[in-house]
């Protein structure tokens, strides 16, 4: 006897039987990832924080496939793909500050029940969030030795430290079009700072931007990018914030006072301070 639902599914043609076909949940590899889930105590909001981590870690992945995308794509002055993912990145980082809300619905009293649990463990160590940093360009040395125990991920970090960043290339194109040579296109470590000739090019670009409207784009894409970026920040301070206050963060860090002086750095500081100068 067919029920209501077998014979909607058969108005519509769908395949019901998969034993011999890929399905969804196998092409996504649902069962390792459903299973990825494993609370360490009984407090119910530990679920919440393993999901609204292991969920970002994956907007992480696509930020940094992206990115690197993009950088090679703009390292070719192939510009018109790079906008589109440069855009896609922002975005992403939208979602993750959607993240941001869902956590904020655990209090301090709910957070305590499990905090314990945690160990040492701590966002601070992720190393893709650290990859994203050096790609944009806020490459910090010493923070890459909490990374040391994992091999693969601080070999990738490594690596990443050999290339230009994704500001590096764009500067590197923007230099090409105006025939100057303000930026080396050797390793960068530290954070960039804000150099007058960058910024007296870019300005250029920005007085008038139908003669170089591919760099103003690019410019503008950037700028996209670095604004979600601290709205992404700014909302991680005012989570931890809310949630714990001004106690230690749980890898060590000075919580709060140590996320507050991450607000401080600017990406691409040309981009900004020229506004005031047009």
């Amino acid at each position: 006897m067919h029920t209501h639902d077998d014979k909607d599914a058969e108005h519509h043609g769908a395949k019901l039987d998969f034993a011999r076909d890929m399905s969804y949940g196998d092409y996504l590899g649902l069962d390792a990832l459903l299973a990825a889930q494993h609370p360490l105590s009984d407090a119910h909001d530990e679920m919440l924080f393993i999901i609204q981590h292991q969920t970002s870690e994956l907007w992480m992945r696509l930020a940094i496939h992206e990115l690197n995308s993009a950088r090679d794509a703009i390292g070719a002055g192939d510009l018109a793909p790079a906008f589109k993912m440069l855009t896609r990145v922002a975005r992403i980082f939208e979602q993750l500050n959607g993240a941001w809300d869902v956590l904020r619905t655990m209090t301090p009293s709910e957070y305590t029940t499990f905090r314990p649990s945690l160990g040492n463990s701590s966002g601070f160590q992720s190393h893709q969030y650290r990859q994203i940093e050096y790609i944009l360009g806020n490459r910090q040395l010493a923070v890459s030795k909490v990374h040391e125990h994992k091999p693969e991920a601080f070999q990738t970090l490594s690596n990443e430290l050999d290339r230009p960043s994704l500001y590096q290339v764009a500067l590197i194109r923007l230099d090409a079009a105006f025939g100057t040579e303000t930026v080396e296109p050797g390793r960068h470590t530290g954070t960039w700072i804000h150099r007058d000739e960058v910024q007296a090019l870019w300005q250029k670009v920005y007085e008038d931007p139908a003669k170089h409207w591919e760099l103003y784009e690019l410019a503008e894409k950037l700028v996209d990018l670095e604004d979600y970026f601290r709205r992404w920040r700014f909302n991680h301070v005012t989570t931890v914030e809310r949630i714990i206050g001004f106690k230690r963060g749980t890898g060590g860090t000075a919580g709060v006072s140590y996320l507050r002086k991450m607000l401080d750095v600017v990406l691409f500081p040309e981009l900004w301070n020229v506004r005031g100068a047009l």
